[in-house]
């Protein structure tokens, strides 16, 4: 019973360290996941870089994505930061 008690507050720590931090991450990660899935050839996306570019065409692990006009190129999907909300 001794062990119990002395246990439990490490238990109890644990269990906040996994609602705080690790249960948040997880569903910031499949939301992520998701939304990298679900894009699609014309969607707007930021990369981390800062570039707001139009998606050209989804392949397997990269984005074909247009710059401008003239410049077409190929960025790998995790180097996309988030999808474009036009703010107008």
């Amino acid at each position: 019973m001794e062990i119990i008690s002395q246990l439990l507050p490490f238990i109890f720590l644990i269990a906040i360290m996994y609602f705080v931090i690790i249960r948040p991450q997880q569903k910031e990660a499949k939301a992520r996941k998701e939304m990298i899935e679900a894009l699609a050839k014309g969607d707007k996306v930021v990369t981390n870089g800062g570039f707001i570019v139009v998606i050209h065409k989804v392949e397997e692990k990269f984005l074909s994505v247009k710059m401008n006009d003239d410049v077409i190129t190929k960025i790998a999907k995790d180097a996309i930061a988030r999808k474009y909300e036009d703010e107008a």
